[in-house]
C-alpha cells in the first residue's frame, strides 16, 4: 500500500467542515470522479464512480472519532481504497483539514486506468491536492448548507 498526505487551510470553524465531510451528497461537487454519492445508513455510503469511462459503484464504511475530530473510510466493494480526515482547529474561525489516502497502485491502475509508476502517483497526488481545493471553495463559499 502507498499512502499520500496533504493539508490544507479552511477559513471555517472545524463544525462547518465537519458538517460538510458528513454529507455525501456533496461529495460529486468536489470529489472528482465522483457522478453520485449518498448516504446508507449512519455508516456507510455509496459512490458512483467513473472509472477508466466505465461507471462503477463503491461502498464505503465511515468510523467517526468525533470527540478527537477524525473520519475515516475504507472501500468495502471495488478497490481496496482506505482514508482518513482529520480536522484541527487553527482558531475559532479557522480548520486545517488533513486527509491521508491509502491505496494500492496496482489496484489505482487497474481500476481507473492511467500511466504507471511515477507519473501515475504525481496524478493522484495533484488530484488529491484538487480534490482538497475544491472542498475549501465549497465549504467557504456556502458553509454546511453546501
Amino acid at each position: 500500500m502507498s499512502t499520500l498526505e496533504e493539508h490544507i487551510d479552511l477559513s471555517v470553524p472545524v463544525g462547518t467542515a465537519w458538517d460538510c465531510l458528513h454529507r455525501a451528497e456533496t461529495y460529486p461537487r468536489f470529489l472528482n470522479g465522483v457522478r453520485e454519492a449518498h448516504s446508507e445508513g449512519q455508516r456507510r455510503a455509496r459512490l458512483d464512480v467513473d472509472a477508466a469511462g466505465q461507471e462503477q459503484g463503491f461502498e464505503i464504511e465511515i468510523v467517526d472519532r468525533e470527540q478527537e475530530n477524525v473520519m475515516t473510510w475504507q472501500t468495502m466493494s471495488g478497490p481496496d481504497l482506505a482514508g482518513t480526515f482529520s480536522l484541527l482547529p487553527i482558531d475559532r474561525e479557522h480548520t486545517r483539514l488533513q486527509a491521508r489516502f491509502e491505496y494500492d497502485p496496482a489496484a489505482i491502475r487497474e481500476t481507473f486506468g492511467g500511466p504507471q509508476g511515477f507519473a501515475q502517483a504525481v496524478a493522484i497526488e495533484r488530484g488529491v491536492r484538487t480534490d482538497l481545493e475544491r472542498f475549501k471553495e465549497l465549504v467557504e463559499g456556502q458553509g454546511a448548507s453546501a
